[in-house]
């Protein structure tokens, strides 16, 4: 089912009605290969921070009213999202659904209080006709022993040794679509610095994730006798890393957990940054990553082009004395909060295991 695009006609500035119809028809063009991959036997699994959605807190805003279409015509690409940057007002959040149609839904933390928590949450949109909410859902809290490490020295937020929780607690929900049942973990790990011992922590969020989600399974694993048991677990968000070889990613991948080869480091083409990562540690040996990739936010929308159609939403934010390549440069700022700064990260997963499941029946 396609989206709602009843509201386009109704804008009430009908230049603003006539631009977002072309634009989505340019963006329906550009996606009709990843929708064509929808199939009965896999799964379309998306992280996307989409930024500041939507306090405008930083002033860089409101959304405009074509931009929640255009979220929306990537979100619908996809069977399930993981959603960072999702803020105190859901209404956006609503919004956004309303345009996705009735077969989408999602769940939400709640609020996470405190400086580094930013006052956002996380989300998992989903369709239901491709994907089942298998009723567990939590954020996770660490017990004592497993803390992040508390912090000293240079650039410290406190000086304790008592440890700390995550600034945002990591959502874990279980799903199911398919044969393949799966509990996914997103996150929006503290960034921090690029050194020091705010860098050390954003390492340290990664670790401890990794570790307290890899010494669940392999309880579970232990407990059947050593049999493959245990929840399959896929961790997915903006983990901050800096690079494929950077520590932030080793913290990742010590404890097992293994980012898929579509989209693992250098695979794809022009990748600029590698903050937002999906990793999976799965004991069911029928999982298989068929392929994976990355989706440009601007391909058909908020292009370079557009600059002057939309300069006066951002002409206050404009120096004076700027000249075309500042004026570029608070354009490309601006629409990252019309979008995001992120762009959308994806992987395809079978999830069709019936031949497997039937094949030695018929072999007795």
């Amino acid at each position: 089912m396609s989206n709602d695009y009843t509201g386009v006609r109704r804008m009430t500035d009908k230049t603003a009605s006539k631009r977002c119809a072309a634009r989505l028809l340019a963006m329906r063009r550009t996606l009709a290969p990843l929708r064509r991959r929808r199939s009965d036997g896999s799964l379309l699994l998306a992280t996307w921070n989409i930024r500041d959605f939507d306090s405008n807190k930083f002033g860089w805003g409101p959304r405009l009213p074509e931009s929640f279409y255009y979220l929306a015509e990537i979100v619908s690409s996809f069977d399930l999202v993981a959603v960072q940057e999702v803020t105190r007002d859901l209404r956006p959040l609503e919004r956004l659904l309303r345009i996705l149609g009735p077969d989408w839904d999602f769940i939400a933390t709640d609020v996470t209080e405190g400086t580094s928590g930013n006052s956002e949450r996380m989300a998992f949109l989903f369709n239901r006709d491709r994907v089942r909410f298998r009723r567990i859902a939590g954020e996770i809290v660490l017990p004592q022993g497993q803390l992040v490490v508390g912090l000293t020295g240079e650039g410290a937020e406190r000086s304790d040794d008592s440890g700390l929780q995550f600034a945002r607690s990591p959502f874990l929900v279980s799903f199911a679509s398919g044969w393949f049942s799966f509990s996914l973990c997103t996150v929006h790990i503290y960034f921090g610095d690029e050194s020091g011992a705010r860098l050390e922590r954003r390492i340290a969020e990664i670790d401890r994730l990794a570790a307290f989600l890899a010494k669940r399974q392999d309880s579970a694993s232990r407990a059947a006798g050593g049999a493959p048991a245990g929840e399959n677990f896929i961790v997915l968000g903006d983990f901050n890393v800096v690079s494929p070889e950077h520590r932030t990613m080793q913290a990742l991948r010590k404890h097992g957990f293994e980012v898929p080869g579509p989209i693992d480091g250098g695979n794809i083409p022009d990748r600029e940054h590698f903050y937002d990562q999906i990793a999976t540690r799965v004991r069911d040996d029928r999982f298989e990553v068929v392929t994976g990739g990355i989706v440009n936010p601007y391909a058909d929308v908020f292009r370079d082009e557009d600059l002057e159609t939309y300069r006066p939403f951002f002409e206050s934010r404009i120096p004076e004395d700027a000249d075309a390549k500042k004026v570029l440069s608070t354009y490309r700022q601006w629409r990252t909060w019309q979008m995001s700064d992120h762009s959308p990260l994806w992987v395809e997963i079978a999830t069709d295991f019936a031949d497997s499941y039937l094949e030695p029946i018929a072999a007795d």
